[in-house]
């Protein structure tokens, strides 16, 4: 569970809750509720959320949701801990002896790029398939991230759309001058709806997702690098100090200790 977000939507709903009953009480908190106006904005944006990408990705991109909650499980210091062994194992026994390293190994890019290099795949190659195949996963990333973010867009323009329909409504009727203030008030719930879609629920979510991007990104540039030092036959020493570079220096200390020379 990432605590981040769920402490960030949590308090999100309790400062909306205070603000309310803060300035009307518990009651003032039926007045942020109407059906047609719900209606209106969720189904509106999300309309036309799925008419701005294919179908799949629209689907895709809902699924990311759980990867909002979700702690990433990239962990660049162990990537860098493992990259390390393998060119140890590399140096001593050959690189031939990766084959059998690699049966260990989880990450299927990791393992990947190791196969490659036991086949004697020229190191251009190598750095072409890793990187066409990183290149592929930023893509579907940006494709979900791409989702939340036009959501983000037309969330408050459908909130205005649904005060305008409402402001049309009264505006047709001032008979009862009586509900102009009730009338207006409603009208207004279709804004509200359109700003919380966007800075509650939408942007938060894209934000996380690129962060998430990042992280996966940096530790499979990590990879990609630590594959074709080994390949080289670079020493594992130079090749631990080549990958902590990607690290902030507070993160270097953690990461791996050296490999054997």
């Amino acid at each position: 569970m990432d605590i981040a977000s769920l402490i960030g939507i949590l308090l999100g709903v309790g400062m909306f809750c205070f603000g309310v009953i803060s300035n009307a009480g518990p009651a003032g908190m039926k007045a942020m509720w109407d059906f047609a106006s719900f209606i209106i904005t969720v189904g509106g944006s999300v309309s036309g959320t799925i008419g701005s990408n294919k179908l799949p990705d629209y689907i895709n991109g809902m699924k990311a949701m759980g990867l909002f909650f979700k702690a990433p499980v990239y962990d660049s210091g162990e990537v860098i801990r493992l990259i390390i062994e393998l060119s140890n194992t590399a140096r001593k026994e050959g690189l031939l002896a990766l084959e059998e390293a690699a049966n260990n190994i989880e990450d299927e890019f990791l393992k990947k790029g190791v196969m490659l290099v036991v086949d004697g795949t020229d190191p251009e190659l190598v750095r072409g398939i890793m990187e066409t195949d990183l290149s592929c996963i930023e893509s579907r990333h940006k494709k979900a991230i791409g989702v939340w973010e036009k959501w983000a867009e037309l969330g408050p323009a459908w909130g205005m759309i649904g005060t305008l329909i409402g402001l049309i409504l009264m505006l047709g009727d001032l008979q009862d001058m009586a509900t102009i203030g009730p009338n207006m008030a409603v009208a207004l719930v279709t804004t509200l709806y359109g700003s919380l879609i966007a800075n509650w629920l939408c942007n938060p979510t894209a934000s996380k997702l690129k962060v998430n991007n990042d992280m996966e990104m940096m530790v499979k540039e990590i990879t990609v690098e630590g594959i074709l030092s080994i390949q080289a036959g670079e020493n594992p020493r130079v090749i631990e100090e080549k990958l902590k570079s990607f690290l902030a220096p507070s993160a270097r200390e953690t990461a791996a200790e050296g490999g054997d020379e």
